[in-house]
């Protein structure tokens, strides 16, 4: 699990094919400012939002493999480039963003990016399917940032939401290089996919059950 607080952006160095057109990538990371004395070979880290094991460690760098449905599924993570990194979150850490799986769920469109007043408003067109867990004041992450949903304008093929960006956010991310056209990471809030599967479900509800006393 992680927050959507990002801790560092990092650098893909290198893309090395792992087998033929059908197979994943290697990823050399280097970390920049992110803390890799506590991390082992085998642990999470979060890259552009995307959960990623760490197969190999140098200093300041590590490497993660990524299938090739993940380079389908996501954006950012198929050439060399600025990335976002958040290591995984322990029991004992701040919950400074939102509960955040890692898991890309679908990618998004930017469609305006601009400066309002000292902050700056990013406007990100989602697919239909997930259109329905965005909502006012809600979470979502985009790039493996956890940011709050100010607005959101349906239509028949999903939606458009628009976002608040402070200044440190612009200036600590990799969302300072987003333009029209872009394509992002895009993971739902948790709660509202569990919101929305109880709502859904079939099926009479469990039985309740009195404790002996």
């Amino acid at each position: 699990m992680f927050t959507g607080i990002v801790a560092a952006v990092g650098r893909i160095e290198s893309v090395t094919p792992l087998g033929d057109a059908d197979a994943g990538v290697r990823l050399r990371i280097d970390a920049g400012g992110l803390d890799l004395s506590d991390v082992q070979i085998g642990d999470s880290i979060a890259i552009q939002g995307a959960c990623m094991t760490v197969v190999a460690q140098q200093a300041g760098r590590f490497d993660v493999d990524v299938s090739r449905e993940s380079l389908q599924k996501t954006a950012g993570l198929d050439r060399p480039g600025e990335v976002n990194l958040e290591k995984a979150l322990r029991l004992a850490d701040r919950l400074g963003g939102h509960l955040v799986s890692g898991h890309v769920d679908g990618l998004g469109e930017v469609v305006h990016f601009a400066p309002v007043g000292e902050s700056h408003e990013l406007r990100v067109r989602a697919p239909r399917e997930l259109a329905r867990y965005l909502a006012y004041k809600g979470s979502v992450v985009v790039n493996g940032v956890s940011l709050t949903v100010n607005r959101v304008e349906d239509d028949a093929s999903g939606c458009t939401f628009s976002i608040n960006l402070i200044p440190h956010t612009i200036e600590v991310t990799t969302l300072r290089h987003l333009r029209p056209g872009a394509t992002v990471n895009l993971e739902i809030d948790l709660i509202a996919r569990y919101v929305e599967r109880m709502l859904s479900a079939s099926g009479p509800a469990p039985a309740s059950r009195t404790m002996p006393g």
